[in-house]
């Protein structure tokens, strides 16, 4: 079943590294959520060099605030073989994964669980970014 992106807006930036690696993802894992088939379409992507500092690319560790209650939580998102869910490392395939990824900081990420829960955060901040930090390809 095909998902609607649900952020507080369409529009995401992706490098052309992360665009190219998720595409080639995707090609091997065909079964995975459409719905970051449906961001890759639609997202503008720009060189690794251009990439704001504020903008979740691939391996970002970012600090999130729930919407609903405040609570505060730290995430990296991660390629699939490296998600640890429990050490705060998140796949890029996972729902919350693909709200976060092409948003900035200060934006409101929703999304919705597999049992059908729905979920809202703000990004705070990106506590780390590779492309920052001069790492274009991580």
């Amino acid at each position: 079943m095909r998902t609607a992106l649900t952020s507080s807006r369409l529009e995401r930036t992706l490098t052309e590294l992360d665009h190219v690696r998720l595409t080639r993802l995707l090609q091997r894992q065909p079964a995975e959520p459409a719905v970051i088939g449906e961001l890759l379409d639609v997202a503008q992507v720009v060189p690794s060099r251009a990439v704001g500092p504020d903008v979740v690319t691939m391996y970002s560790q970012v600090l999130l605030r729930d919407a609903a209650d405040g609570t505060p939580g730290k995430i990296t998102l991660c390629y699939p073989a490296d998600a640890e869910p429990a050490a705060g490392f998140v796949s890029v395939l996972s729902p919350v994964g693909q709200a976060l990824l092409g948003l900035q900081a200060g934006e409101l990420a929703r999304w919705t669980t597999p049992d059908g829960r729905t979920h809202a955060a703000r990004i705070e901040a990106l506590l780390f970014q590779p492309e920052a930090s001069g790492d274009y390809t991580l």
